[in-house]
């Protein structure tokens, strides 16, 4: 049976609220529909990353010592915002959507710990939007073992089936961190974190110059990288560890750039991301014939260039190019793992999070 689900994501970009509409039995997909977005105040992006740094001590996945229980209340109250306003644009009603999916705001992830830590309160949601809400995604992967993340891979594998193109087909998600689906016809599904995304970036430009982030990488452009330091990050032993692997947004922040202009800064940073997604290549079963970049890095001109430059022998394009909406895909994504989780269908796989066999995972809470 076809569901209409609406998806719900805040990502490690602490940017806002995406929300997008989808037709799905789980498996396939009928039909992608609206989008929306809900940005968060300077305010409440203050909150978010004080959360993030005393959430670094967290012992209990459970607890909200501190800043915590504010910063939870004030990410389920934007969530509900969200789709508020997303139903009055859209001349919708509650009750045309069977099920929404609420990634929630994540804080700390460490699944080495069997820890991974998402706040918003999915029952107060399901309340406040009058419509049932599959929350806590990642806790059933992780308590088994897994990594926890990259989740959005069977949905990157959904959208590709539709692509008439040779594989492989690597689809790269390029948010706070980057990550890789590596999709070969239906049967090979590989999927990793790959190292940093835009968050070094971003907390760079906003340190030094109170701008989030490198619009189109315009700075980026006027730059150059220091190859010698990315060569150095790139002995890290993240790096050489086989997928599935994941990490936490805050991995990398103890790296340190030495004094250097600021355009040559943010030509590093954005070149050591793709250096980092290009690393994942030897690691793959073959390297990829295309490459579908989405998130925020997908309208940074500078990274697609640097991406085209080290994945010479292959295809790369912004998510744009191929009809899928790049800003909306997370969002689509958990939509998707929703109608997943509630047909008790598997939503983590062996090679994508290191679960020990296929899990399903998330929790329905009703209004």
């Amino acid at each position: 049976m076809m569901l209409t689900a609406l998806g719900l994501m805040s990502g490690t970009s602490l940017d806002g609220v995406d929300v997008a509409l989808i037709e799905t039995d789980g498996r396939r997909i009928k039909a992608l529909g609206p989008s929306g977005y809900r940005p968060y105040s300077e305010s409440e992006r203050r909150l978010l990353r004080q959360a993030l740094s005393e959430a670094v001590d967290l012992r209990e996945r459970h607890a909200r010592p501190g800043i915590l229980p504010e910063a939870e209340r004030a990410v389920t109250t934007a969530h509900a915002e969200a789709v508020a306003a997303f139903i009055a644009q859209n001349r919708m009603t509650p009750e045309e959507i069977d099920i929404v999916g609420f990634h929630g705001q994540t804080v700390l992830h460490r699944p080495e710990r069997r820890m991974t830590v998402q706040i918003g309160d999915g029952p107060a949601l399901a309340k406040a939007i009058r419509i049932p809400v599959v929350h806590d995604f990642r806790a059933a992967d992780v308590d088994a073992g897994g990594q926890g993340a990259p989740f959005v891979p069977v949905y990157h594998r959904a959208l590709t089936q539709a692509l008439d193109r040779e594989g492989p087909i690597a689809v790269v998600n390029i948010g706070g961190v980057s990550n890789v689906t590596y999709i070969d016809g239906n049967d090979s599904l590989i999927a990793c974190d790959t190292g940093p995304g835009n968050a070094l970036l971003d907390d760079f430009m906003l340190r030094n110059l109170n701008q989030p982030f490198d619009t189109e990488g315009r700075l980026a452009a006027q730059g150059r990288a220091d190859e010698a330091w990315i060569a150095r990050a790139l002995e890290l032993p993240f790096f050489a560890l086989p997928p599935p692997k994941s990490l936490d947004r805050n991995d990398f922040a103890s790296l340190k750039l030495r004094e250097m202009q600021h355009a040559d800064a943010a030509a590093t940073l954005t070149a050591f991301t793709t250096a980092a997604i290009a690393r994942i290549v030897p690691l793959l079963p073959k390297p990829p014939k295309s490459w579908i970049v989405c998130g925020g890095g997908a309208r940074n001109l500078t990274m697609l260039r640097m991406m085209r430059e080290r994945l010479a022998q292959a295809m790369v394009q912004a998510a744009g190019t191929v009809g899928w909406s790049s800003d909306a895909i997370e969002a689509q994504a958990f939509g998707f793992l929703a109608a997943r989780g509630l047909k008790g269908l598997p939503l983590s796989y062996p090679a994508t999070t290191g679960v020990p066999m296929p899990m399903t995972g998330g929790i329905i809470a009703r209004p």
